[in-house]
């Protein structure tokens, strides 16, 4: 098993992606800018744009806790999972023969997002969608998430393999519209979306009429572990056979507490996960279960794993 990280955490890792996952808020991006001169892209004798590969999910286990809990009702809305991290796009009009109307946009090496035209565009028929750097963005799927209410017509989800900038151009076959935007992909804020993926577990929480879960410093070193160990064993088992709570025991004067888990090649944000968790009638338990006070969250993004997300939560009274 690799060397766990320590425990003030400074991670510097190549960032790629194969992608996708379910149960995301979406957002559509816009941009644009005209190539100088180059290659013309009007005139496609082959689709170069297009990466024949499944769009990966994420993976749960059933949830685990110390004490027995059952599924509850609970209520919920349009913006419960609505992530501050989030991009947004502009739907203004779009000029004659463009395709976008920003210049530039920056993402995550974990998209929560497809790259859309931009403007309310309909009726383009077949697109192309090409990258000038594959070391950073391979392609696209061959077409959007349509299952989160993209459209295909108009989508594209791009498959990104390592941080870095390049250019983007799409374009309909008939030559009428054509564009380009400067995509920059960034690691994604590691520490950040621990702390946001609270928020959001808070916000649901209280629509609940349940109170809220400070973070769990007690239990912070092991949420981090836990979400590492995952990377050797996905499982409630740890790696050296002992109990998932063994990570963060219960003290001598007694507690209870609860896991869980996910991983996947996804298309993950802090948003993404907590709705994944929320359609699950046992992740779901832990979320909204009265008794906890405290809440850890480990997050890994691992580009060299086969599953290269991994997520913790250690729910607790201590």
């Amino acid at each position: 098993m690799p060397e766990q990280p320590p425990k003030n955490r400074k991670m510097t890792v190549l960032l790629s992606i194969n992608a996708a996952v379910i149960l995301v808020v979406g957002v559509m991006i816009t941009s644009a800018i005209w190539l100088n001169g180059g290659v013309d892209f009007r005139v496609v004798g082959e689709r170069s744009d297009i990466v024949e590969d499944n769009i990966g999910e994420m993976e749960l286990l059933e949830s685990v806790t110390d004490s027995d809990i059952k599924p509850i009702d609970y209520v919920t809305g349009n913006d419960d999972y609505i992530s501050t991290t989030s991009h947004e796009f502009d739907s203004s009009e779009v000029a004659s023969g463009e395709l976008w109307n920003e210049t530039a946009i920056t993402i995550y090496a974990t998209p929560d997002i497809d790259i859309c035209v931009g403007g309310g565009l309909t009726d383009l028929g077949e697109m192309y969608w090409q990258t000038s750097d594959p070391s950073v963005i391979e392609g696209f799927y061959d077409s959007s998430r349509t299952w989160l209410g993209y459209s295909s017509e108009t989508c594209r989800y791009p498959v990104i393999k390592n941080t870095g900038t390049t250019i983007i151009t799409a374009g309909t076959y008939d030559g009428k519209r054509k564009d380009s935007i400067i995509v920059t992909v960034v690691a994604p804020p590691t520490e950040q979306w621990e702390h946001e993926v609270l928020t959001l577990v808070n916000k649901i929480r209280t629509k609940n009429n349940l109170g809220t879960l400070s973070w769990g410093t007690t239990c912070e070193d092991a949420a981090l572990t836990r979400a590492y160990e995952t990377i050797s064993l996905y499982s409630h088992t740890r790696p050296d056979g002992s109990n998932w709570s063994t990570a963060c025991p219960t003290p001598d004067s007694g507690g209870s507490s609860g896991e869980n888990l996910a991983m996947g090649n996804a298309a993950v944000s802090p948003a993404s996960v907590v709705a994944l968790w929320m359609s699950s009638d046992s992740h779901r338990a832990n979320i909204l279960n009265p008794v906890y006070t405290k809440l850890a969250v480990g997050f890994i993004f691992d580009p060299d794993e086969t599953y290269r997300t991994h997520w913790s939560q250690l729910f607790s009274t201590y």
